[in-house]
């Protein structure tokens, strides 16, 4: 029996795909060992913990064994946790408190307080809390800790609190929980509170203030800590060079990219994805191919996921043709997420066409499709006006490779069928869905009526909203355009003044750009300073030339009706993409590709303001909006008007 269960252990040592967990299966169900309790847990660990796609078999493994033990639960509740459907995690929870001899015990509630916190849900989390009450366990250390997290990612510090100071000799790890769970609800002064009180501090604590403080924006305080810092690993470098590129300070981030290398610590894969993926958040072109000037010195290039973040950089940065250049040098086996990442590059690009061919190729590779690369292909035919396909895909992911949609499959249907104008069947396809339609589908409808001008559909999803989300200031905005459009003022008037009376304020547009390693940022409405003023001059020269010799009339058709004509014009001359286009042309020397990226939806106005400079003035602007890339050369945007 040793020696089967030592080649058994072994067996599961080598063992990293499902296809090798069934053969695995196979051989101890013909041994008649698959109901030994042993055997039967290690591979339902191996599937449900170390084999990514195995999940489900794991679910089906545990279902078929006739009584499963505390382990076998635990194990499957710590697979559904740190899954992609952690409320999953919970239903199995209760299943073993109603069905199971023996009770929950520590791992148990840390593994499903873990999935509580992974899916926001505090109702969850609070009524697990009474559980571990009932059992004695609520301050185990352990379970302890867990809770703590639980309820800072909930965002409740004060629960959080509470746990902590009932536990009689919290340890450097439970200390750590609650400074992290003060971070998380936005208690800057409760972290630091509680990171002074910590009678003795590791690597770790140290870490969780810089990120904290990066996040928050308050890098001197970082600088301080990070000063202070007698010993510094990847995880502290990392965390000052993206917090310092996060907040838009660039220059300094290379600075401490630079020192990191100066004093013999070498930058890894960690480092490099993570730095990567805030260039890619913040469309910092310059600083990202500086970052692949690096990675191609230092022998990095060979590295898949160092890879996909190059790709996942460029084409965030607008820079589709440099993101293909990385996909198509990367070594032979290219991971599900290289592909995802490029077809998603060319779906932000508009180029549809390039994507479903990529897809195919995929498909011919012999890599199978998961959810996300699926959300990807229905996105690339949404933006490209691509219905039969985007059809075909939503039925063949379903029918072919198995993949439950999930709301962002749903909401890709009913973008597609919005921006073509059928309005109707995207209404009915949302009241059609398997699962219950959250606020970003009837957005996402409200948004499709804007460009379609259907105010009485539109006002029908708005009472969804209402329902759901009411105090959206976005939503009341769009209501408020599209009756402005139709010259419905007297209902332009009764949103607004909902508006006022509710305290709702609309969320302001800001666009940033980069120049010279910095990041500057322009936001509507904001006070006068020296940058803005900059911008504002030449913005007034630009809108002069553009009158003149491209025949630009500003659209104020949306303005509110009781105004003045001039502070019409005056309102959308001053929309943040078009101060940063001005500063742009101001600052960056001739044959610089201009890249702004933009909180909200570009509008009408500032995407034919847009077209004309780049006609006027020869020029190429790419500016990311919320929804997708739009690349203006010689007169015309790339997404061709259908946006």
């Amino acid at each position: 029996m040793n020696n089967r269960r030592q080649h058994c252990l072994s067996m599961l040592r080598i063992c990293k795909t499902l296809k090798a967990i069934k053969q695995i299966h196979a051989s101890l169900v013909t041994t008649g060992h698959h109901t030994d309790p042993f055997f039967a847990g290690k591979l339902l660990l191996h599937c449900a913990v170390t084999i990514s796609d195995a999940l489900d078999y794991a679910r089906t493994l545990f279902l078929h064994f006739p009584n499963p033990d505390v382990f076998m639960y635990n194990t499957l509740i710590r697979g559904f946790s740190e899954s992609g459907t952690p409320q999953n995690a919970i239903f199995t929870f209760m299943d073993m408190c109603r069905k199971s001899v023996d009770p929950p015990d520590s791992f148990s509630f840390a593994f499903v307080l873990k999935a509580a916190a992974n899916y926001r849900s505090l109702k969850d989390g609070i009524q697990l809390h009474c559980q571990a009450l009932r059992h004695g366990l609520d301050t185990h250390l352990f379970v302890g800790t867990t809770l703590i997290s639980m309820y800072g990612e909930c965002g409740s510090v004060q629960f959080a609190g509470k746990v902590f100071e009932e536990i009689r000799q919290p340890n450097v790890v439970m200390w750590n929980a609650i400074v992290t769970a003060c971070f998380r609800s936005g208690d800057v002064k409760g972290a630091q509170k509680m990171f002074d009180r910590m009678p003795v501090k590791d690597l770790t604590s140290s870490n969780i203030m810089l990120a904290g403080y990066a996040k928050a924006g308050e890098l001197e305080l970082a600088k301080k800590v990070f000063l202070e810092m007698s010993l510094k690993d990847d995880v502290s470098w990392s965390t000052m060079i993206a917090g310092f590129a996060h907040n838009g300070c660039f220059d300094e981030a290379f600075g401490y990219f630079g020192e990191l290398q100066r004093v013999g610590m070498k930058a890894n894969m960690v480092t490099l994805t993570t730095v990567l993926s805030v260039c890619a958040q913040m469309g910092a072109f310059d600083f990202g191919k500086i970052l692949h000037g690096f990675i191609e010195k230092s022998g990095f290039s060979w590295i898949i996921s160092v890879n996909n973040a190059l790709i996942d950089t460029y084409s965030k940065c607008g820079n589709v043709g440099m993101a293909r250049l990385v996909f198509e040098r990367m070594p032979d086996k290219k991971s599900i997420v290289s592909w995802t990442s490029m077809i998603a590059g060319l779906a932000m690009q508009g180029h549809g066409e390039q994507a479903i061919q990529l897809f195919k190729e995929m498909e011919d590779s012999g890599i199978r499709p998961d959810g996300i690369t699926c959300t990807s292909i229905l996105y690339a035919c949404s933006h490209a006006g691509f219905i039969e396909q985007g059809c075909a895909y939503f039925s063949k992911m379903m029918d072919v490779y198995n993949i439950e949609p999930t709301i962002e499959h749903y909401g890709c249907m009913v973008d597609l069928y919005g921006r073509a104008g059928k309005l109707q069947k995207a209404f009915e396809f949302a009241c059609k869905m398997q699962i219950p339609p959250n606020d970003i589908i009837w957005r996402t409808l409200l948004g499709a009526c804007s460009i379609h001008g259907n105010v009485e559909l539109a006002e029908h999803v708005k009472d969804k909203l209402s329902e759901l989300d009411p105090n959206n200031s976005g939503d009341h905005v769009l209501l408020s355009n599209i009756y402005a459009v139709a010259g419905k003022w007297k209902d332009v008037a009764t949103v607004r003044r909902s508006m006022t009376d509710q305290k709702i304020k609309k969320t302001p547009g800001w666009s940033m750009i980069q120049v010279d390693k910095f990041i500057y940022s322009f936001v509507a409405g904001e006070k006068p300073n020296e940058i803005t003023k900059e911008a504002f001059d030449k913005l007034r020269e630009i809108m002069l030339r553009l009158r003149v010799e491209g025949g630009y009339v500003l659209e104020v058709v949306s303005v509110l009706h009781d105004i003045e004509e001039e502070e019409k014009e005056d309102s959308v001359s001053k929309h943040s993409e078009k101060l940063a286009v001005a500063f742009g042309i101001a600052r960056l020397c001739k044959g610089k590709v201009i890249r702004i990226v933009k909180n909200l939806r570009i509008c009408r106005d500032c995407h034919t303001f847009m077209k004309l400079i780049s006609k006027v003035y020869g020029l190429e602007i790419m500016v990311r909006d919320r929804s997708r890339f739009h690349s203006f050369s010689n007169g015309s945007c790339s997404c061709k008007d259908y946006w």
